[in-house]
């Protein structure tokens, strides 16, 4: 079967600078990947291309089978779901969370597209699937921080996304927030016939035990890329973080401490 996601010797280059260089990536159908890197290793990058806001300078990128440059990545965004901290700003702050969630299925923000019975009972399924089923009339700016991110993760199951991608999706958490969405995550990825998921971070406690596979960036390159047993490794993680550090296991939990 066609991958989800494949990206061979993708290189971004604006000026004299060179942002991403010769990335290859294989995102196979019922894997879950954990894009990690310390600040400015690329990542926010590598999304921006993927998603067809930051245009290659050479190499190629199928998604979900269509090659970039030959489709419309406009009508591919339908069937990706994102999940952003960036978002927050975006959103009406006195639409009513059911009606955020309404609009991943026209990838809009502030909605204005007509909107079927259909759609508020799909919406509201979603909010009860991740917890927020009693938040669906409450307005965007009354929402804390965990509940907006519960709210953005419906918003972004709404199209049936193949693709699911979570950018720092804990950003601005308090330590019992993360928790309550890091278990929410975890379920995602245990969902049947659920979407494949791409989670962005620099935390490796953030990367719950269904994530399978992990892509590490350094200086805008593949530092390692494959299992999460054999990537994420003290060793490999010292490199990306140019630290000597060490990698626990605490359970089914992941924790990295500096070796003094």
């Amino acid at each position: 079967m066609s991958p989800i996601l494949e990206v061979q010797g993708l290189r971004v280059q604006r000026g004299t600078t060179t942002i991403l260089d010769r990335v290859d990536w294989r995102v196979g159908r019922g894997e879950h990947w954990v894009i990690l890197g310390a600040n400015g290793s690329g990542k926010t990058s590598l999304l921006r291309a993927l998603t067809g806001y930051l245009a290659p300078t050479a190499g190629d990128i199928r998604l979900l089978g269509e090659h970039f440059g030959e489709s419309d990545w406009r009508e591919l965004r339908l069937h990706i779901g994102v999940v952003t901290s960036s978002f927050a700003a975006l959103v009406p702050v006195c639409e009513p969370a059911l009606d955020t969630v309404v609009s991943g299925k026209f990838a809009q923000l502030d909605l204005w597209a007509r909107v079927t019975p259909a759609d508020r009972a799909a919406a509201r399924r979603l909010l009860r699937l991740v917890r927020a089923g009693h938040l669906a009339r409450r307005e965007w700016q009354h929402l804390s921080q965990g509940e907006r991110q519960r709210v953005l993760i419906a918003r972004a199951l709404m199209a049936r996304p193949r693709l699911l991608i979570l950018d720092e999706p804990c950003a601005g958490l308090d330590p019992a927030a993360r928790e309550e969405f890091l278990r929410l995550v975890e379920n995602l990825t245990r969902r049947r016939r659920g979407p494949a998921l791409v989670l962005v971070t620099h935390h490796v406690e953030e990367i719950t035990p269904g994530f399978t596979h992990a892509l590490l960036l350094k200086g805008g390159r593949v530092l390692a890329t494959g299992t999460r047993r054999r990537v994420l490794t003290s060793a490999n993680l010292s490199r990306v973080f140019a630290a000597r550090v060490r990698l626990s296991r605490s359970g089914r939990n992941l924790r990295l401490a500096i070796r003094r």
